[in-house]
């Protein structure tokens, strides 16, 4: 680890702390006042709106971080211009572009605490809040969350279920059609009133079964049907279900049996790259930052312009997440298309400054 690094890492750390803690209580303020009405009428105690709120903190840490770090990495860079720190760096040997590189590295750093924040202490909060909400502001429990028009694929049976509660396993309005080998043509429809999903079989009530070869239909009260899918995976694509809250280690997990179970995979395929796109970022944003300061040194003029470029960072990802949920465009296009189209920009930037000092040595 080079003192230059070293220099630049402690110095960036004096400026994030600060700068993270005032982004934060904003952040925590802003959300106070959207939400103080609704604890007040649902007559919420103060140390559970409390915690509420602490919970919370340590998921808005990793969203605003890669602000913060963009913010703080200009101020430091814009400070050392002013005090002609880089100048004297730049005398005495040290290019532009080392420490360009070393903020790189720094980049790499926080990212890496970004991420192991984020899906850490930010899931689990995240969770907590989210439960609190539910269950002490609105008065609803996971127990009774209830899916509706829910397709799958299990065999060669195509299921679909009206609705369903996950927690219980339960649900109305199953109609399952039964493919032949080949899957071209259906063998057996079965529509059932209710149903009981179970780990090996699925037990339907008011049952009716049809014979499209032969035009019949057979009533049953009761009918076993082996269908072997886990409806509590339902909750991870449900369209109220916000995919990142799980961690990536589950993601991935979802991912898999999902697919196995011919579930659309797009939303947390998607989700499951926006984490690394996002813990990612704080790279882009060293790279920004030491493109800007080539520019100007004014530190007002590029913390403006630093905010400017952070709204459309965060405009472009939001954007890129929903199409690609909706399948308009891949997830990893999705995800990386704003940290690659900002980077190019930047190290762009850098490459015709730098030009002129690689000609001369």
């Amino acid at each position: 680890m080079s003192l230059l690094f070293r220099y630049l890492f402690r110095n960036n750390l004096m400026l994030i702390l600060p700068t993270l803690a005032i982004g934060t209580g904003l952040y925590i303020l802003s959300d106070l006042f959207d939400r103080l009405d609704d604890f007040l009428e649902a007559g919420v105690e103060f140390r559970i709106a409390a915690w509420y709120f602490v919970a919370k903190t340590p998921l808005i840490i990793s969203q605003i971080l890669p602000a913060v770090f963009l913010l703080a990495t200009l101020a430091q860079l814009c400070l050392m211009s002013r005090g002609r720190e880089l100048i004297a760096l730049q005398a005495g040997g040290v290019s532009l572009g080392r420490v360009a590189r070393s903020l790189l590295v720094c980049g790499l750093v926080w990212a890496a605490v970004q991420l192991g924040f984020s899906q850490m202490l930010g899931v689990s909060g995240e969770l907590e809040a989210a439960r609190i909400w539910s269950e002490n502001v609105r008065g609803k429990t996971q127990a009774t969350a209830t899916l509706h028009n829910v397709w799958f694929t299990d065999g060669p049976y195509v299921v679909n279920l009206a609705d369903v509660i996950p927690a219980k396993g339960e649900g109305s309005g199953l109609a399952a059609y039964e493919l032949s080998a080949d899957g071209l043509s259906i063998v057996r429809v079965v529509r059932a009133g209710t149903f009981t999903a179970g780990k090996q079989s699925w037990e339907l009530q008011q049952v009716t079964e049809f014979d499209p070869s032969g035009y019949l239909s057979t009533r049953h009260d009761t009918l076993s049907l082996p269908l072997r899918q886990d409806v509590q995976a339902f909750l991870v694509t449900a369209n109220n279900t916000d995919p990142s809250r799980l961690p990536l280690w589950q993601l991935g997990d979802a991912i898999e049996r999902l697919s196995e179970s011919g579930s659309n995979v797009e939303g947390v395929r998607t989700a499951w790259h926006m984490k690394l796109a996002y813990a990612a970022s704080l790279v882009v944003m060293a790279a920004v930052a030491t493109a800007m300061v080539t520019w100007r040194d004014n530190i007002y003029l590029c913390i403006g312009l630093a905010l400017v470029i952070t709204f459309l960072f965060y405009t472009m990802f939001t954007v890129g997440g929903t199409l690609g949920q909706k399948g308009i465009v891949s997830p990893p296009v999705a995800a990386w298309g704003p940290n690659t189209l900002i980077l190019s920009i930047a190290v762009a930037r850098l490459a015709w400054f730098l030009k002129p000092h690689f000609k001369a040595s």
